[in-house]
């Protein structure tokens, strides 16, 4: 059941697109929720899926922004949700389900990085609240519509940055002081972990989940950066240009989320971390190779998570 944490082979590389990685799949008749899929590579995802076929429910916070950002393109609806407010996320969640469709691929795409100090909640600091909790909660809500036998896949996008974090379990909420990029850092190894644990929960029933560095992009996520800071980390230069050559473009940042939510060559497995379009390597603890943490497919932390997530948000369908 376990599937080995090693490249297969996909045949796709950094440089590939979402609609190249679609190329001659038809997923008419298929319905994804894309959390976020209205900015970003979220866009470009909700746009490869649609054009593929795939009937696309894009959940969103700024309604406003998801109509215009979706605008014009065919068989996407735009749903109310914000992934801060387990009400919100149970309301949507229920709409949903009232609806009695399936659902066949779950993206947890949308997120925050690097904002500054916030809590919500029971006094959670928000990243970790918006980029796990959130999609913990609205993938345990919707579990009935995942398990019913139509091989759901459930893909988390997470980011290298895990490597700069394990999660800190005598310091989640970072009360001895606020680092906004550790905050950020931790989110995204819970997105990881979080893949693992709902991987083996959900195999024996066909739901597959999968987590993913979808690349460096520029996008709407860096909207708490400064110019600045982006030309300090080399990101981009004085004149707001790409300057970084390992940077994708949207569509090559969506291609890895796509691949693990639609490839054929993935039937049968899940668990596990991929980026560049293919089955991650493993990079042991060293955040300054290539691939994933040790720490980030570990199944013990990942099982300690879920309870964690689950006795935080009071969501768990396995319980």
């Amino acid at each position: 059941m376990t599937t080995p944490q090693k490249p297969i082979g996909s045949g796709f590389g950094a440089h590939s697109t979402a609609r190249e990685v679609l190329e001659g799949i038809d997923l008419t008749g298929r319905l994804a929720i894309v959390t976020g899929g209205y900015s970003g590579i979220g866009l470009e995802t909700t746009r490869a899926l649609a054009d593929a076929g795939a009937r696309v429910v894009v959940p969103a916070r700024r309604l406003e922004s998801a109509r215009a950002g979706l605008d014009g393109l065919a068989g996407v609806e735009v749903e109310s949700l914000d992934l801060a407010d387990l009400d919100s996320v149970a309301a949507f969640a229920d709409r949903f389900l009232a609806s009695g469709r399936s659902i066949d691929v779950l993206i947890n795409n949308a997120g925050v990085m690097a904002c500054p100090h916030q809590v919500v909640g029971q006094g959670w600091e928000y990243q970790f609240a918006t980029n796990h909790l959130g999609h913990f909660a609205l993938v345990n809500r919707l579990w009935p519509a995942l398990s019913d036998g139509t091989g759901a896949r459930v893909v988390s996008v997470s980011s290298g940055g895990h490597h700069g974090s394990s999660i800190r379990w005598d310091d989640p909420w970072f009360a001895r002081g606020y680092d906004r990029w550790a905050a950020y850092q931790q989110s995204k190894m819970a997105n990881a972990l979080f893949a693992v644990e709902a991987d083996r929960r959900g195999a024996d029933t066909g739901v597959r989940a999968f987590s993913l560095h979808p690349g460096a992009i520029l996008t709407p996520l860096q909207r708490h950066m400064t110019r600045d800071e982006m030309v300090a980390k080399g990101w981009i230069d004085e004149e707001g240009n790409v300057a970084d050559p390992t940077f994708k473009t949207p569509e090559q940042g969506a291609a890895t989320q796509v691949w693990a939510a639609t490839s054929p060559d993935l039937a049968g497995m899940g668990g596990v971390y991929c980026e560049d379009v293919d089955v991650a390597v493993l990079a042991g603890t060293d955040p300054d190779r290539p691939g994933v943490s040790d720490h980030a497919v570990d199944p013990e932390q990942a099982a300690r998570l879920w309870r964690f997530s689950a006795e935080l948000t009071g969501v768990d369908a396995f319980a």
